[in-house]
């Protein structure tokens, strides 16, 4: 019988294995809300009633998927993480917590909160009350948007430093880390392992305000961020250039302690699509980023077996042969929903360029608002259209969100399962 991690590699080399592989929380963008989580462990019976949910990522407020959870779906992949979060705290010193839908959850020590008088939550950065807070909860949210603290500009004395800050050399103690987990999910588990790295999140706007710092300087408001990729280029350039410099060599120091153990390396979460087309042009693209996403990409397929992950929701079908020339082996989420992302045109002009790792099911109306029904006929879609000749792992479209009915999730994984096995069938769902 193929193991995950056999499966999951044949996949990604663009060969067919017994059936298309399924992925659930081997990323930061492939997961699943801490409420979903909560309700489908329930609903399998994997815990007793009020058994708490680790939040795993903190802005998205994305719950673990356990192997146990795994096992249930028939899940083939596993997170390799890092041991922080965006907000500067570090994932550990779980303690008891409730999100506004009163699900039962763990959060790390540092995840610091304080009410606003009308329900907000504000979160801080290293867990610091005495510093600005950096991240909101709006009252019955489900997410922490990240609070924009932009400091005065200086146009004449801009530093390439100040934004630079939140990107440091990987630390000792974070190396270990990897080597200890890598080597753990490697030797008891067949999963095929995702290194969670988000190396190149050059220009991520998630990152740009800083919302780990206490004190963020630099650009680091989103309007003016985008502002400058045309009025300040040869600053964003340098930024690019230098953060680049850090990644690597973060990169390089990482495969020493994981080596060919990871199956795909997630590198960068930079959107470059809206629901309409690209915001960033292919020109800006080119000077910009391709560069430096080349240099990465060109490392890692010379000195390992990785795969590397890009990330990018929206519409991106003019950037898809730059992403491909930039050495891109895996697209996430196929955003099939956003302008001219028909998947049937993907698969025919990328499928043999690169993974499609997710498309499986739309969440923007499919998967919260659709029937089980709904839910397994689009699946099946998917599957018939992205999995012939593999290159294909099926995820929904980006993170399963707050809200969607249990029922839906166990339908769409239950037809992946069932529609995703070689040789595929053609007919349709019921």
């Amino acid at each position: 019988m193929m193991t995950s991690r056999e499966r999951v590699r044949l996949a990604l080399d663009h060969r067919e294995p017994d059936r298309v592989p399924l992925d659930l929380g081997a990323s930061t963008v492939t997961g699943m809300h801490v409420d979903t989580v909560y309700r489908l462990r329930q609903a399998l019976r994997l815990d007793a009633p009020g058994t708490p949910v680790k939040v795993i990522e903190i802005g998205q407020m994305l719950g673990e998927v356990k192997l146990d959870l795994q096992a249930a779906l028939g899940i083939d992949t596993v997170l390799l993480p890092g041991t922080g979060t965006a907000f500067g705290f570090p994932l550990e010193g779980w303690k008891e917590w409730q999100t506004f839908a009163g699900t039962p959850v763990l959060v790390p020590a540092g995840f610091n909160t304080q009410p606003e008088p009308n329900g907000d939550l504000l979160l801080y950065p290293e867990g610091d009350r005495s510093a600005p807070p950096s991240g909101r909860m709006p009252r019955g949210g489900f997410y922490f948007d990240v609070i924009v603290r932009q400091p005065p500009l200086d146009e004449d004395n801009l530093r390439v430093e100040d934004n630079l800050e939140d990107f440091q050399p990987v630390s000792s103690r974070e190396l270990e880390h990897y080597r200890e987990r890598a080597e753990e999910l490697y030797t008891q588990t067949d999963k095929a392992i995702v290194l969670n790295l988000g190396a190149l999140a050059l220009g991520n706007i998630a990152r740009v305000p800083g919302p780990g710092l206490k004190h963020p300087r630099g650009i680091r408001d989103v309007e003016e961020w985008y502002i400058s990729l045309s009025s300040r280029p040869e600053h964003v350039y340098k930024i690019f250039e230098r953060q680049t410099e850090i990644s690597l060599a973060n990169i390089q120091k990482i495969f020493e302690v994981v080596g060919n153990r990871v199956a795909a390396a997630y590198l960068t979460g930079t959107d470059f699509g809206a629901q309409n087309g690209p915001f960033v042009s292919p020109r800006t693209y080119r000077r910009l980023f391709f560069p430096f996403h080349k240099e990465v990409n060109d490392w890692i397929h010379a000195h390992t077996a990785w795969k590397t992950f890009i990330h990018s929701c929206g519409s991106v079908w003019a950037l898809l042969e730059d992403f491909v020339a930039a050495g891109f082996d895996i697209l996430n989420p196929v955003q099939c929903s956003a302008a001219n992302m028909d998947p049937v045109e993907l698969k025919k002009k990328f499928g043999d360029k690169v993974t499609f790792w997710g498309g499986g099911v739309d969440t923007q109306r499919t998967l919260p608002f659709g029937t089980p029904d709904e839910v397994r006929k689009q699946v099946c879609e998917r599957v018939r259209t992205f999995g012939p000749g593999g290159g294909f792992v099926f995820n929904a479209v980006h993170n399963v969100q707050a809200l969607v009915p249990i029922e839906n999730v166990l339908a769409m994984y239950g037809a992946a399962r069932e529609y995703g096995v070689y040789p595929l069938r053609r007919e349709s769902a019921a």
